[in-house]
């Protein structure tokens, strides 16, 4: 790859670990990151800009003479940002708006699905309190209802509690009901140009607030890779069985997926199952897998940005297991609790979630999840072990974690159903 200057959209825990491996990159020779936070600001020079604003972000790639573009969070994706980067002729690492439409809407996602014979839930999108009804019947419990757009990780509940179902029905409007998927859940991220695609390690995360996965979805409170307990094959499988025809339907529809399709996979006794897609990296995921990733990052993204991602070379992997675990603040999801001062932050491993830094530098809380303890070692175990030790030191009024990230696949306790 050409030596190159690359502009990072987002300010998330997912861009603080995207930049840590862009920095990381020796083909990396100026990285901008927009707004990004203070942990961001160590490794790049922020700038302010809107990122759900396509001619901002546009203009702001012109500016700094990007010359490739990494979108981190959704949100942009959805509002046409890497369309509008494009006009202007400048490689960018995320889908277009119409493929974005994977993530932005579940019923799209569902209607792909099934045009190209991806395993998946039965679904039906629901409009009316009528339609949820006969849906609910029709699948009875565990109840799984959706957001048919975006709800920034939030949007879905799983309930044996019937009213529960229909009053988040009703709250988001449009929804779509699917069958339950047992089973434990994987997310494999996927690097594409459209035509080629390259899998990354698949890791697990934990969407429920509390220990035992209780409580309600987040957007994540840790996660871990490698995963010890998969099929052997299962990233072969996914990628026959999924991902190929995925992007051949879009292929076939004039809507070709170039970035990162996030893979949300049951693993059933039926065998994988696609829970969801996102159009992008997940977060805390992207914490683990790209700390092991050897790869230089700026190349891989470049690839599939420059629709040369067939001619690149295999990815390389460190040896070993990563694991993060995600400090939020009090309240959170359902009210957090922001602007109070954190202290014992700034130290390598922490990823800033969402914190802001005051002019004196005092750092503060700025969001529900604020930081993540990653860390990696020569076995899960290990990386278990530092991980808790990085979020120990952290202090933080009101702060809570899970205290269970990775327990079960360290403890052998997860298997597959059938």
């Amino acid at each position: 790859m050409p030596v190159v200057r690359v502009l990072l959209v987002g300010g998330g825990g997912r861009e603080h670990a995207l930049a840590l491996g862009l920095a990381g990159d020796p083909a990396v020779e100026a990285l901008v990151a927009a707004p990004g936070n203070p942990g961001i600001a160590a490794v790049a020079q922020l700038r302010e800009v809107t990122p759900t604003d396509p001619a901002a972000v546009a203009a702001l790639a012109v500016e700094v003479a990007a010359d490739l573009v990494v979108i981190g969070p959704e949100a942009p994706l959805v509002a046409g940002v890497a369309d509008a980067v494009r006009a202007k002729g400048i490689a960018v690492f995320g889908p277009s708006a119409e493929a974005a439409r994977l993530e932005g809407s579940k019923t799209f996602a569902k209607d792909v699905m099934t045009a190209a014979g991806v395993p998946t839930a039965r679904a039906y999108t629901c409009e009316d309190a009528a339609a949820v009804a006969r849906a609910l019947d029709e699948f009875g419990a565990p109840y799984v209802v959706k957001d048919d757009g975006l709800a920034a990780g939030k949007g879905v509940v799983v309930t044996d509690d019937r009213a529960v179902a229909e009053r988040h029905a009703a709250e988001c409007g449009r929804v779509v009901i699917e069958e339950y998927l047992s089973g434990p859940e994987v997310s494999l991220f996927v690097v594409t140009d459209g035509e080629a695609a390259v899998p990354l390690l698949p890791a697990q995360d934990f969407k429920r607030v509390g220990d035992g996965d209780t409580g309600p979805n987040t957007g994540g409170m840790g996660a871990y890779a490698p995963l010890p307990w998969t099929p052997p094959n299962l990233v072969d499988d996914v990628m026959r069985d999924v991902v190929h025809p995925t992007l051949a339907e879009l292929r076939r529809r004039g809507t070709t997926f170039a970035g990162l399709l996030y893979v949300g996979l049951a693993i059933t006794p039926s065998g994988p199952r696609v829970i969801e897609f996102n159009a992008r990296f997940g977060d805390p995921e992207t914490q683990v897998v790209l700390a092991l990733l050897e790869t230089p990052l700026g190349g891989l993204l470049h690839a599939a940005a420059t629709g040369t991602l067939g001619g690149h070379p295999p990815l390389r992997w460190r040896d070993g297991a990563a694991v993060t675990v995600v400090v939020a603040v009090d309240g959170y999801p359902a009210g957090p609790r922001t602007g109070d001062v954190i202290i014992g932050a700034d130290r390598a491993g922490i990823i800033h979630a969402g914190t802001r830094r005051d002019a004196d530098g005092t750092l503060r809380s700025a969001g529900g999840r604020v930081l993540c303890g990653t860390a990696t070692g020569p076995d899960l175990a290990a990386a278990r072990d530092a991980a808790y030790e990085l979020v120990r030191d952290v202090e933080l009024a009101g702060a809570h974690h899970r205290t269970d990230i990775a327990a079960a696949a360290v403890d052998g306790r997860i298997t597959i159903p059938g």
